[in-house]
């Protein structure tokens, strides 16, 4: 049996899933119009934009990661491949998101952009 890969999208706290990240999770992964946060299909959804598709602060967002991080260490048995969230429409850098992603389990994929940060906060 093959372990299930769950997207780690970014998206907006009204679901539209219109753009970026979140338009492919609702094409190729079963993301659901109307769900901005969280699992549905083979995506789980992290808001990087309120339900007005304005950007949401960094304290903000912290949390819908840390809720996330728990999720995933609660589904060991599922891998999760995050995109740079909030890195792309959202208009934060690397630098600003990949730590929110630190200590994250070995079933957590995270991007090239987000290890680099890591890697060099936490050598």
């Amino acid at each position: 049996m093959s372990a299930t890969t769950i997207l780690v999208a970014g998206s907006n706290l009204a679901g539209r899933h219109g753009a970026g990240s979140a338009l492919h999770a609702r094409e190729h992964y079963g993301a659901r119009l109307g769900v901005g946060v969280g699992r549905t299909g083979d995506a789980y959804m992290i808001p990087t934009k309120d339900a007005r598709l304005r950007v949401m602060p960094l304290e903000a967002i912290a949390p819908h990661v840390a809720t996330f991080l728990a999720y995933a260490a609660e589904h060991s048995h599922l891998t999760f491949r995050v995109v740079a969230i909030g890195c792309g429409l959202a208009g934060y850098k690397p630098e600003q998101i990949a730590p929110m992603f630190a200590g994250a389990g070995d079933n957590v994929q995270l991007p090239p952009e987000f290890r680099r940060v890591l890697k060099t906060v936490n050598p």
